[in-house]
């Protein structure tokens, strides 16, 4: 098997785990959780905020781990901790040891997709980087779809919740297995892991930073609390109670799978229009929630917009990247995962509070008002992905 295939199969398989059902799982369940262990909305946005705090932390130790032993370890490492979290949640007694499972499980979506930048770099020849990165992106949508089919199975068959974290849990066993094998060319090679923080703030870089911050913050409130709102709203009509949520997630996960063309529509339209006209369908999908929690219309567009909006974005924030620092491929886009991160602990921390002292409408409201006014300030002129000298010193960013 060719490098590209391999290493594109593996990561596609490490994101589904890492990005689908250990990510995005406690918003899935989040319904039953609340019923389960008697958390409220305030509790639960800063479990969810615990748990991209670990991303954070994950992303510094993928990086660590990636410079001294190549990108294998880490990615062995973010599976690991994948499937113990959630054994962790299937087993939890109270509320305490379910918010362990959760933040081990989200910790490891810091450790699973960055070092495949490297991995890539390494093994992938140049004109295949782009395609390669965006099938490794886009794992997440089979991910999110086959958590989300999972469980609306075992609700109309009137199984537990725990049942899904349980299989969950011997699917990221089975990925921590492949990628195992899959990654054995690039255990042990760091390939291109230098550090340089001065190379990349530099003000060409502002708007990949701009725009990753304003992904973390809006995806996360999505992804933790959309699917709370449409159940609270009264669901979907026709369904059981909890089959909203598994519904969103397969729309969700199966209209990401557009992603797979990112790096074409790229090519073909460019990247300053790609990135706003995201933006955008990020916007429209929160209101959408806002707006119409209970409709099929409205909540199916909502989950696909935000569905095809996360899986290209994620792309575009790899090989945008990519393509601004060749030279420090790893720690480029590690730079870059670290502003998603900390929109990421904002975002829901923030969210569980503004929903409480206002209403659920008004917080997916204000997360639309922030993509579409980062998509209003993705100007052309300031959007490029011409590479950078890493060994010259561009203008820094200000420090104010």
């Amino acid at each position: 098997m060719s490098p590209f295939l391999k290493l594109s199969a593996a990561g596609f398989a490490a994101t589904a785990i890492s990005y689908g059902p250990a990510r995005m799982g406690f918003g899935l369940f989040l319904a039953q959780f609340k019923e389960a262990f008697g958390i409220s909305t305030t509790v639960a946005g800063l479990i969810s905020a615990g748990g991209f705090a670990g991303f954070l932390l994950g992303l510094i130790g993928a990086y660590a781990a990636t410079a001294w032993r190549g990108p294998r370890l880490p990615v062995i490492v973010g599976l690991t901790f994948a499937t113990i979290g959630m054994i962790v949640v299937a087993v939890a007694s109270n509320a305490g040891v379910l918010a362990l499972g959760v933040i081990l499980a989200m910790t490891s979506a810091g450790f699973g997709w960055s070092p495949y930048n490297n991995a890539v770099h390494q093994q992938v020849t140049e004109g295949l980087r782009s395609r390669s990165l965006s099938i490794v992106s886009t794992g997440t949508s089979l991910g999110a779809a086959m958590a989300g089919a999972v469980a609306l199975a075992l609700m109309l068959g009137g199984a537990s919740w725990r049942i899904a974290w349980i299989a969950f849990a011997g699917a990221g066993l089975a990925a921590l297995v492949g990628n195992w094998v899959a990654m054995r060319d690039v255990a042990g090679n760091p390939g291109r892991g230098r550090t340089n923080w001065r190379a990349i703030c530099v003000m060409p870089a502002l708007p990949l930073y701009l725009t990753a911050l304003s992904f973390g913050i809006t995806t996360t409130i999505y992804i933790s609390f959309a699917t709370d709102s449409v159940a609270q709203a009264g669901g979907l009509a026709g369904l059981p109670d909890g089959g909203s949520p598994a519904v969103m997630f397969i729309i969700y996960g199966i209209a990401g799978l557009a992603a797979l063309g990112t790096a074409a529509i790229k090519d073909r339209i460019g990247l300053p229009l790609l990135v706003r006209g995201l933006l955008l369908v990020s916007a429209l999908s929160l209101a959408l929630i806002a707006l119409s929690p209970n409709s099929w219309i409205g909540v199916g567009a909502a989950s696909a917009s935000q569905g095809i909006f996360v899986m290209m974005m994620s792309a575009v924030l790899a090989f945008w990247s990519e393509r601004l620092f060749p030279e420090l491929p790893a720690f480029s886009f590690t730079a870059t995962l670290l502003a998603v991160a900390m929109g990421s602990i904002v975002g829901p921390a923030l969210a569980g509070f503004l929903s409480n002292a206002f209403s659920s409408s008004a917080m997916f409201l204000g997360a639309a008002a922030l993509s579409a006014a980062t998509a209003i300030g993705m100007l052309p002129r300031f959007v490029q992905e011409e590479p950078l000298d890493c060994g010259q010193d561009a203008s820094p960013l200000p420090a104010h």
